[in-house]
């Protein structure tokens, strides 16, 4: 029972945040979509690098 409660609270929760997503949200701009492209590329590199390091020690 426990189980089903903690489930319908986080398919509330992220029903929330989309219903509040498409009302509030708005689209990004070419420019800042580039910026956050090359940002990630990093970003998933670093977190690699840090999974293999931590599994190795």
């Amino acid at each position: 029972m426990t189980l089903l409660i903690i489930l319908l609270c986080v398919f509330s929760a992220v029903a929330a945040m989309v219903i509040l997503g498409e009302r509030f949200g708005k689209p990004m701009e070419a420019e800042q979509q580039q910026k956050y492209s090359k940002i990630l590329w990093v970003v998933v590199f670093i977190a690699i690098f840090a999974a293999i390091i931590r599994e190795m020690v």
